[in-house]
């Protein structure tokens, strides 16, 4: 018997088979004929007198996973709901994690947000929400990307409960469309008419409590299903949870060398020579005196009041000559003239407190008629929304990563310093230090919506048409992002102490942060003056749109029972808007603290962190609170301007067509040899306008600026050609091989034409509406055993030619060579003489990209009594590339170039999963290990990339069957309580950002009838 789509299931639980069938009319699965496992050897599985398949349990849902796996043509691997609205992972980033070839992404909370496949990250996978390509995104930390508002796809947009099974398809086939370099992954949701009961009800709560939030929340799911009559049906479901998410732990922000903000003595070029203040007397070297700095320093632009006793006003000079001979003669081989230059110090070492506050509510609506077996039409809608608010908290050393004339690193005095053999500091006790806390708000909401209709109509034998129609709309909208800080100045015997052999540091700060009143808050006295507290805003009110239209139609022409003609084409419009609010300059003013007023009344305490972090955190630092200051300042009352007035728009409007043609064949019966597979070539044709604000000068605007607009049109096609061929050796031994052509277009952002520049970081970006795809040439081929019902070992081996790739590369250019206007830096301690680190995306040459899979699940039902009921999950991938990037470049010309892995890729993961389920009972373990991996290159200055260190999470789920309709639930995430590490250098890997997530518990209970 075979799996079909006039199938019915029946069952306790929506049975796994019957959550699948609604792929055969998507096209992840339109498919290509193959012979079908046998039902009746599925372990787990029950075959009734009727042909109807009974399956239930996580059992039940990798067996039907494993037959659809075995009947593909392509490389395709699945994983379906155990049970009516229970996938079997809180998140589906995290159930793909048992996928081989699949590393996930963690951000904010541990939560998975988006995977890689087979070495290439988020932006190179696609994803098919009920057949229908969609983009997702939300908001995130700094460290982890901020807001995507590219291709890549966040998963944990979207409850798991509105899904009933996902698919990851590795290589291609014709009918399917382009866009993916590493997978393109279908998820979809449940039909009415694939349930054997004519009424379903399955309803979930839970609470979910975590270690660190030490919070209970809810989340609760439903799901009713209602066949009309043999002909309709209707289903609907609804998901939600709240979340209070907490993390602690420790930033650097930066690792630069010590001379990163120091000063040009001799004022003839923009590279800093001098580190930190020198001791009282100069420092003497080789019969030189070195004073810095100096009311006259270069490129200072103010006088910070320094002089013979004094870094600055008020901040007498305390370095020693050991201690400033130790940072002084430490010199890289590429900068070996360079004082300073290979020391490593963090830029702004800070303990960090987040908390989120988050809900996300989802939901889908599917009305179905199927009049006959040869009939099939749907009309399904889904809707998902993610409100997340985060609130930020750091205390920090600031002088580390500012300028003289922002009173910063020239004026910091070294009283003891100590570095590796790499240059890494190992302790620093340091004088004249501003400290700051700062808190950051940050309110962001992601709104998904997406209706289609797919339709199948087989009108005989040998002719059948299937279609979809389609839009979505993808929607991320920040409508709040201010910072607030108060600042303490000159603080003396400040420490950073990594001695322990720890990767994070103890940090000491010298004085009592607890106690507001040791802060400041109020204006610079004068352009000299220190910085003594304020707020900010960053880069919203702000809103980035995808709109996303797609018709196809599709025709197949059964020649025999082992030749058919696939045709068909698809028409897709993708229209990418964004824009960003700048505010009146003068609404920016910094004021006084109103007369009565003290900051004591307008803070709060951060505590906890000395016990949910340690390493030297405070037990507790003064903050602003900002719902204090809002009342004071009133936050509304910020006035913001559109592109008229300093504001940014910009969009990129996608029209993409595409035809295929291609054959699928069987040779079953006609030749001892059985062969099945597909061969064809699809023509992609995409038009393209990219439109944007540049910044020009405009005296009369409130923010000092205006914006002129550009537009840019460009098309270009492609023709591709791919082919997957099964050579069944015998009943159990498959070879598969597959090999195509493939692109993947460039992240929508960067083919705007538009430019940004952050003038305190002296940083700035330039996009390129002449990008190019990224296009490569593939291979797989594989070889799977199923060694036993249920049960397959496999190995595979894969290949990727990748022509082109897109690289950020960052030159120093002088601002006054950008054509910008010189008021974007009014206000500023940057001046048009400075140089900028400006990065610009560019198509590179690519390279090569390879690697193996090996991929075991193993039922031991050949153990004695309750050991049958054991099974294993296991997956190992190995995945290497090398790619040419360019590490340092003059004015957008590359002069220093090297090769290195892919970004995003981890030449190892591993995942391994040990369960056992009976009839009443189901538990199960899982293990997932993730290699390090480059998360961006170049790096800063002397360091050659940013990185992210290996992590390996364990998780674990049980279940119990009180009755036939009531079961108990409990889930825990992260048992080993794993932290998530960053790098800076490949060498040194000095940490840059490192917090804790703590163990998440989810219990609950499901009733369903």
């Amino acid at each position: 018997m075979r799996l079909s789509s006039n199938s019915r299931v029946r069952g306790a639980g929506v049975s796994g088979a019957a959550l699948v069938v609604a792929l055969a009319w998507t096209p992840v699965a339109m498919a290509q004929d193959a012979p079908a496992a046998d039902p009746a050897a599925q372990q787990g599985t029950e075959t009734t007198d009727e042909g109807e398949i009974v399956v239930q349990g996580f059992r039940a849902s990798l067996n039907t996973a494993l037959n659809i796996k075995r009947e593909e043509t392509a490389s395709v691997d699945t994983i379906v709901a155990e049970d009516i609205g229970k996938f079997p992972d809180s998140n589906l980033a995290e159930s793909m994690q048992r996928v081989p070839g699949v590393a996930l992404s963690r951000g904010d909370g541990g939560e998975g947000r988006n995977i890689s496949v087979r070495g290439l990250g988020a932006q190179f996978t696609r994803v098919r929400i009920n057949g229908m390509e969609g983009t997702a995104q939300t908001g995130s930390s700094d460290v982890y990307g901020a807001g995507n508002s590219g291709r890549s796809f966040d998963f944990n947009v979207f409850p798991t409960e509105i899904f009933s099974s996902l698919a990851v398809r590795k290589t291609t086939s014709a009918d399917v469309e382009e866009g993916s370099l590493g997978a393109t992954v279908d998820l979809n949701a449940p039909k009415p008419m694939n349930f054997d009961k004519d009424f379903v009800f399955s309803a979930t709560a839970r609470g979910v409590y975590n270690t660190i939030s030490k919070k209970v929340d809810p989340r609760a799911s439903l799901i009713v299903s209602k066949k009309l009559n043999d002909s309709w049906g209707v289903l609907a479901s609804v998901a939600y949870q709240k979340r209070h998410i907490r993390e602690v732990g420790y930033s650097a922000v930066d690792v630069l060398s010590a001379n990163a903000n120091g000063l040009d003595t001799d004022g003839n070029g923009p590279i800093p020579i001098l580190p930190y203040c020198t001791p009282v007397g100069g420092f003497v070297q080789n019969g030189v005196t070195y004073v810095s700095p100096t009311t006259t320093t270069a490129n200072s632009g103010v006088n910070i009041g320094a002089n013979a006793a004094n870094c600055s006003a008020g901040n007498p000079r305390t370095s020693t000559q050991a201690a400033y001979a130790t940072v002084f003669n430490l010199r890289r081989a590429d900068a070996a003239a360079i004082p300073g230059s290979g020391a490593f110090l963090p830029r702004l070492p800070r303990y960090v407190n987040s908390e989120q506050d988050t809900k996300r509510i989802g939901g889908t609506l599917t009305i179905q008629f199927t009049p006959d077996d040869d009939t099939d039409i749907s009309f399904d809608m889904l809707y998902s929304r993610y409100d997340v608010e985060r609130r930020d908290n750091y205390i920090a050393a600031m002088s580390f990563g500012r300028l003289v004339n922002e009173l910063g690193q020239a004026a910091v005095s070294v009283r003891d310093i100590q570095f590796d053999e790499n240059g890494s500091l190992v302790y620093g006790q340091f004088d004249g230090v501003n400290v700051r806390s700062e808190g950051l708000v940050d309110h962001f909401i992601s709104d998904f919506k997406q209706g289609n209709l797919n339709f199948r109509h087989r009108f005989n034998d040998t002719l059948e048409i299937t279609g979809l129609f389609g839009i979505n709309q993808s929607v991320w909208w920040g409508p709040k992002r201010f910072q607030t800080f108060m600042d303490a100045i000159h603080t003396d015997n400040f420490t950073i102490d990594f001695r322990d052999g720890g990767a994070v540091p103890k940090i000491g700060f010298g004085f009592d942060v607890a106690n507001p009143a040791n802060f400041q808050y109020g204006p610079r006295a004068n352009a000299g003056a220190p910085v003594t507290g304020g707020f900010s805003f960053q880069g919203k009110p702000s809103k980035a749109q995808t709109d996303n239209g797609t018709f196809e139609l599709n025709t197949l022409w059964n020649v025999d029972d082992g030749l058919k003609f696939k045709v068909g084409g698809q028409y897709r419009d993708s229209d990418f808007n964004s824009y960003n609010l700048a505010p009146y300059t003068a609404d920016l003013a910094i004021r006084p603290l109103p007369a009565g007023t003290n900051l004591a009344s307008i803070t709060r305490q951060i505590s906890g962190l000395d016990n949910l972090w340690g390493n030297g955190a405070p037990a507790s630092w003064a903050a602003i609170d900002p719902d204090k200051w809002d009342a004071l300042y009133d936050l509304d009352a910020v006035r913001f301007c559109d592109v008229d007035c300093g504001g940014s728009r910009a969009r990129v409007r996608e029209e993409v067509k595409s035809v295929y043609a291609m054959a699928t064949f069987n040779t079953e019966g006609l030749f001892p040899l059985t062969l099945r597979g597909d061969v064809g070539v699809r023509y992609v044709r995409t038009d393209m306008l990219a439109s944007g604000y540049v910044p020009i000068t405009a005296a009369s605007s409130p923010t000092g600026t205006r914006r002129v607009y550009t537009q840019v049109n460009r098309g270009y096609t492609d023709w591709l050609p791919s082919a997957n061929v099964v050579w069944e050796i015998n009943r159990d031994l498959f070879l598969r091989l597959a090999a195509a052509k493939v692109m993947s277009r460039p992240d929508l952002p960067s083919l705007t034409p538009t430019s940004s520049i952050t003038a305190t970081t002296q940083s700035g970006t330039i996009n390129n509406p002449f990008l190019e795809p990224i296009r490569a040439d593939t291979f797989d081929a594989s070889l799977e055993w199923y060694f036993k019902p249920g049960s397959l070992l496999s190995i595979a081996y894969f290949r990727k030619d990748i022509k082109t790739f897109v690289q950020r590369i960052t030159s120093r250019i002088q601002f006054s060579e950008l054509g910008l206007p010189a008021e974007l830096l009014a206000g500023t301690p940057s001046t048009p003489s400075d140089f900028f680190n400006v990065s610009q995306p560019f198509n590179t040459p690519g390279g090569p990209l390879e690697g193996v899979e090996v991929n075991a699940q193993v039922q031991l039902d050949f153990l004695p009594g309750f050991l049958g009921n054991f099974g294993v999950l296991a997956n190992y991938t190995r995945v290497t590339s090398t790619i040419d990037y360019c590490l340092t470049s003059v004015n957008g010309v590359c002069t220093v170039g090297t090769t290195a892995d892919l970004i995003g890729l981890s030449k190892n993961t591993a995942s391994g999963t040990l369960f056992y389920e009976d009839s009443k009972f189901s538990i199960r373990g899982t293990a997932s290990y993730r290699d390090r991996y480059i998360r961006g290159i170049p790096g800063p200055a002397g360091s050659d990339l940013q990185g992210n260190s290996p992590n390996l999470f364990v998780d674990a789920s049980a279940s119990y069957a009180v009755t036939d309709n009531v079961k108990v639930i409990l889930e825990a995430q992260n048992l080993t309580d794993e932290r998530n590490n960053l790098y800076i250098d490949s060498t040194r890997r000095d940490t840059l950002f490192q917090t804790r997530i703590g163990r998440t518990f989810n219990f609950g209970v499901n009733f369903q009838f």
